[in-house]
């Protein structure tokens, strides 16, 4: 796990694998909060590491880990019963090198289903299976050798949980999604201004029928269009 300032959730995430998991693993980049004072309440691998690439965080958690097999988890992140207990009857005789788990996302409280919130994503993983992408934000794994498998218990993940700390998350991605779209050479345009912000939000609300969980995730969608028009915006006055 990596944190910055997550006193809000730590607790339940951790909460939801303590006394299962061989060790827990916790990269903090300098919180100002109680995090890692709970932290290590459950753990003595708590190591103070300031990074602002998140892959690169990733990487300095991986390399503390002293087990082949890693799970990664976010702060806002908790593992179900029925996940632990399939991974524990797998795990002896697992075949990949790596396995996408479905989350279950939260949107203030709520489940959602429909508008891109519906997902998998590769957290489990033999570690000498993997390469990290340094990215700004949006980081992932990929298997550099061997197959992926594909779990049925979930993970459920509580990043919406008032308007007002997902509109500051969705500052804090634009920001560093900018500086990673500069790093990587792309260049911004009025069309991406003015024209994805719309578009992201039909994409996600009447596209991909976010409208079926309800119109109460209209502010949300609405935020994914402020943070595509923030980040290409911001774009104007970063530099390399």
């Amino acid at each position: 796990m990596i944190t910055k300032n997550a006193g809000e959730t730590i607790k339940d995430a951790l909460d939801s694998v303590a006394g299962w998991a061989g060790e827990i693993v916790v990269a903090d980049d300098k919180s100002q909060d109680e995090t890692v004072a709970i932290a290590k309440k459950y753990t003595d691998k708590v190591f103070i590491h300031q990074e602002n690439n998140l892959g690169k965080q990733r990487k300095y958690a991986l390399e503390k880990c002293g087990f082949e097999w890693v799970l990664v988890l976010d702060s806002d992140e908790i593992v179900s019963d029925s996940l632990k207990s399939e991974i524990d009857n797998f795990m002896p005789t697992a075949r990949h090198a790596g396995y996408l788990i479905p989350f279950q996302t939260h949107y203030l409280g709520r489940k959602l289903k429909y508008g891109g919130e519906s997902y998998k994503k590769m957290v489990l993983f033999k570690k000498s299976k993997v390469v990290i992408d340094p990215a700004l934000v949006n980081e992932k794994f990929v298997v550099s050798s061997g197959n992926v498998g594909t779990l049925k218990g979930k993970i459920f993940h509580y990043s919406y949980r008032s308007l007002g700390q997902v509109y500051k998350k969705f500052t804090d991605y634009a920001i560093r999604d900018a500086a990673d779209r500069i790093r990587r050479n792309e260049k911004t345009s009025l069309k991406k201004i003015f024209f994805y912000p719309p578009h992201m939000f039909w994409a996600r609300f009447i596209k991909d029928r976010g409208f079926k969980d309800g119109f109460f995730r209209i502010p949300l969608d609405l935020g994914f269009a402020y943070m595509e028009f923030l980040t290409y915006f911001l774009m104007i006055f970063k530099k390399k």
